[in-house]
């Protein structure tokens, strides 16, 4: 392989080297680490959306649209670490020597890679805030708090998990993911910075091919626990189900009750990969709006409340049974139509807590008038997204003629794969390619800002559905089979 291009910060990688993956015992990074990237999935709620919230089982599969992130190790003199979201417009730089790293590792404040983080330090979060009160303020207030978010996401994991000896590094994101619509993005994106700073400091092993599935499951569970931290930043009060999911990928059966404690979570590695339209009703939605409504309805009708949510979960298990069957079959279509008949009745129940919108039942109403699938609404309601599940013997014509209503009518439409892989490294990022020279492109950060839309980015990176590309790895765990959810 020929020496590879120069990267956009300067510095020449050769990519005839064979860089070690990096092993379980701390060590300095070099400067001349080469440029490697880190990709996570969104997710949708196959089952158990509200029924989560409390205390039920729900079940969560990956989709194919991801988010990607291109970690560029700067010169020696590079004192500085960046943040590059093109896709929300947001860039930002901070000295690193300027950075409160005495409160972080202040004893009783600093935090092993191992550790479980339940909550934030207030310290630490107090400590941050001089740090981004310098962020994007020539923008809106809305946009500015995104920005802060995603910025005080970043700082709390690199501050957590990094040392002042850190390198210089650019962290260039970019997602193929809709913001805000319930898929899981701001986790998409917590598990990819979780995962490469934990890469940075040496604490991963893999993903390699021969790696013992067991110590595949210990480094996904650490890549896990901080990309939780990162949400925490975010949302304040996360469930755990979207970064799990987007960690360990297929689908996650998940149920957290007791919030001290790590929640109840069962990968799923025999969900089925299944075609998938995910539609965008473009209408804005509030889930702590949602989640309050459930709750008040739970208040002024315990019983009739409690009753559905209850089916809500039966539902959930019964999908969780089939799928771990000895017999199951994911060609079958009976299996398809147990699947999609299961999530009917999920969307009605949530239709009857009051979680839908008119958007929501325009989409099912159109899918239904075409008898193309099975239609359910996905996370909180009340706007967001819609998953249909498609029969495989939808018609093409048929197919055509929906998407041309859909784009009529101003819905936001995606063909993705259902059950998919979950975080993965490219390590370093260098792709194999038939036809190119010597067989292997790199990927450097002009080439990746450049990239045009979501349909570009997943041509030149794509790590999941039918724009895959060869070169990205991926951890791998035991199937587990056991349920402690009511059956």
């Amino acid at each position: 392989m020929a020496s590879a291009k120069v990267n956009g910060t300067g510095s020449n990688v050769n990519a005839s080297s064979s860089p070690r993956m990096p092993g379980l015992a701390r060590k300095p990074s070099s400067p001349m680490n080469p440029a490697f990237m880190t990709s996570a999935p969104g997710k949708v709620i196959v089952y158990g959306e509200h029924a989560v919230v409390h205390g039920k089982a729900a079940m969560a599969a990956t989709i194919s649209l991801r988010s990607y992130l291109l970690v560029t190790t700067l010169s020696k003199s590079h004192r500085t670490i960046s943040l590059k979201f093109p896709d929300i417009g947001f860039n930002h730089t901070w000295n690193i020597d300027e950075l409160p790293w005495s409160t972080f590792s202040a004893p009783g404040k600093k935090k092993m890679y191992y550790d479980l983080v339940t909550c934030l330090d207030p310290d630490l979060v107090k400590a941050m805030q001089p740090h981004l009160s310098g962020v994007s303020p020539e923008v809106s207030d809305e946009k500015r708090k995104v920005h802060r978010a995603a910025a005080s996401s970043f700082l709390y994991l690199f501050l957590s998990l990094g040392s002042q000896t850190f390198p210089g590094c650019v962290y260039t994101l970019r997602s193929t993911l809709p913001i805000g619509a319930g898929l899981g993005s701001s986790a998409s994106i917590s598990v990819c910075l979780s995962a490469a700073l934990l890469l940075q400091i040496r604490t991963l092993a893999g993903p390699h091919e021969d790696q013992p599935p067991d110590e595949a499951e210990l480094q996904l569970e650490r890549i896990n626990r901080w990309a939780f931290v990162g949400e925490l930043n975010i949302h304040g009060n996360p469930s755990g189900v979207d970064n799990t999911v987007s960690s360990y990928g297929k689908a996650v059966l998940f149920k957290r009750g007791d919030y001290t404690k790590p929640p109840s979570t069962i990968p799923l590695h025999n969900f089925p990969e299944l075609p998938l339209l995910l539609v965008n009703t473009r209408q804005n939605r509030s889930t702590a709006t949602e989640v309050a409504k459930v709750g008040a309805l739970k208040k002024s009708m315990p019983a009739i409340t409690d009753l559905m949510l209850e089916a809500i979960e039966k539902v959930t298990s019964t999908a969780h049974k089939l799928i771990c069957s000895p017999d199951f079959d994911e060609n079958d279509p009976k299996t398809t139509e147990t699947l999609g008949t299961l999530m009917n009745i999920n969307h009605g129940l949530l239709v009857s807590l009051g979680v839908s919108h008119p958007r929501l039942e325009r989409i099912r109403e159109l899918v239904d008038f075409g008898g193309l699938g099975w239609t359910k609404l996905t996370g909180a309601g009340g706007g967001g997204c819609a998953i249909t599940l498609l029969r495989p013997d939808a018609a093409p014509d048929r197919l055509k003629e929906l998407e041309k209503k859909l784009d009529a009518e101003d819905f936001e439409r995606f063909e993705t794969t259902l059950g998919g892989d979950g975080v993965g490294v490219l390590f370093p990022a260098v792709l194999r390619q038939e036809g190119a020279e010597d067989g292997s492109v790199e990927i450097d950060q002009e080439a990746f800002l450049e990239a045009e839309g979501e349909d570009g980015v997943e041509r030149l990176v794509g790590a999941g559905g039918r724009a895959k590309k060869e070169g990205w790895k991926f951890w791998r765990v035991a199937e587990k089979n056991h349920y402690d959810g009511d059956e």
